[in-house]
């Protein structure tokens, strides 16, 4: 008797898509717990009086190569004199 893990249907190797599943199982598992932990690490940051829209913003920032923000940065501050809006 052939193994159930081994067997193939349609060409496909059940045992190799199972590990797939699981793996895939396992990290949407791992991700639903960062985004917990995320959300404990905002509630704490807001708890002691920080905002953390602007935490958002900061995190989003630093993710962005240097050259690219001062680039979005100067076009920011163009279009924003272009309708009047200059501070």
């Amino acid at each position: 008797m052939s193994d159930p893990k081994k067997e193939t249907s349609g060409g496909i190797s059940g045992e190799r898509l199972r590990s797939f599943i699981q793996r895939i199982e396992k990290l949407e598992e791992d991700k639903a717990a960062v985004g917990e932990d995320l959300k404990e690490v905002y509630a704490e940051a807001k708890g002691v009086g920080f905002d953390t829209k602007i935490i958002r913003q900061i995190i989003r920032l630093r993710k962005v190569e240097i050259e690219k923000r001062r680039e979005n940065d100067e076009l920011m501050e163009l279009y924003k004199a272009a309708i009047g809006m200059e501070e």
